[in-house]
């Protein structure tokens, strides 16, 4: 079993950042790729940022591309997301995801353990 939790959602301003956190444990952490999700309100749940289990593969969204970044600390068992720039439409809550591989996924179905997610709302 893997507990995730994820940490440092909030309210912005368009154009401000925020870096949220997800904390695991329960699985030896290098072995797993991670993702970032989003749903806003109504919607699907989508893909935003995966990151290989070693942290030198990245994969973004086209949505995000060069205003988000993927990082992870293995030593802390944390995955980041810095996100920057931020504009209304990112509004949404963000959920952490981990894989049972080491390869990076972009999908939900790559996924088998997930956050309780953390709400961003940008506001215009």
């Amino acid at each position: 079993q893997v507990l995730l939790v994820e940490s440092g959602g909030g309210l912005v301003q368009a154009g401000g950042s925020l870096r949220l956190s997800c904390a695991a444990s329960g699985r030896t952490f290098s072995s797993s790729a991670m993702g970032w999700f989003r749903q806003a309100s109504g919607k699907e749940r989508d893909f935003v940022a995966t990151i290989s289990g070693g942290g030198a593969g990245v994969y973004y969204a086209d949505s995000v591309k060069g205003r988000f970044t993927i990082s992870r600390d293995n030593a802390k068992n944390t995955v980041y997301l810095q996100m920057n720039s931020l504009k209304p439409e990112d509004t949404a809550v963000y959920y952490c995801a981990a894989s049972t591989s080491v390869v990076m996924r972009g999908i939900r179905g790559g996924y088998e353990y997930w956050g309780q997610g953390t709400q961003v709302t940008v506001s215009s």
